[in-house]
């Protein structure tokens, strides 16, 4: 496994994660003094950001199924867990876009070769509840 978000895992075979980036940022207020630069107060942890580019194929190796898991998923507004091939829990994030390309069109309309990138953001852990049901509405 390359990588994990939430039930859909990516492997090099159907799903695979050809880049990853990761954009981080802090969060600082400028307060105005009189003759001089302002002076900078660091008030926390600014927004993260990651983004996953796929690729599937689907007339060799399948893998259709995870780009509607994509949607659920960004539809339903609960954050999912992302994890790393080596273990590494990420944390959560929510998938905040979701852009797909495909090329060499069959005759049933379906590209061989579909890319899919990820905009993720990272959020706090959901409740319960709301975890539940979003893990379902993929099952069903």
């Amino acid at each position: 496994m390359l990588y994990a978000l939430g039930p859909v895992a990516f492997e090099v075979l159907p799903v695979n994660v050809t880049e990853v980036s990761r954009e981080t940022s802090a969060s600082f207020v400028e307060k105005p003094v009189v003759g001089r630069r302002p002076p900078l107060e660091f008030t926390g942890d600014g927004p993260e950001n990651m983004r996953l580019s796929v690729k599937l194929f689907p007339e060799k190796f399948g893998g259709l199924s995870s780009l509607s898991s994509f949607d659920t998923m960004r539809i339903s507004g609960v954050p999912w867990v992302l994890a790393r091939g080596d273990g590494a829990n990420l944390g959560w994030f929510v998938v905040e876009k979701a852009s797909e390309r495909s090329t060499y069109l069959g005759p049933n309309g379906i590209g061989k070769i579909v890319e899919v990138d990820l905009s993720l953001k990272r959020a706090d852990a959901p409740s319960a509840g709301g975890y539940m049901s979003a893990l379902l509405s993929l099952i069903g």
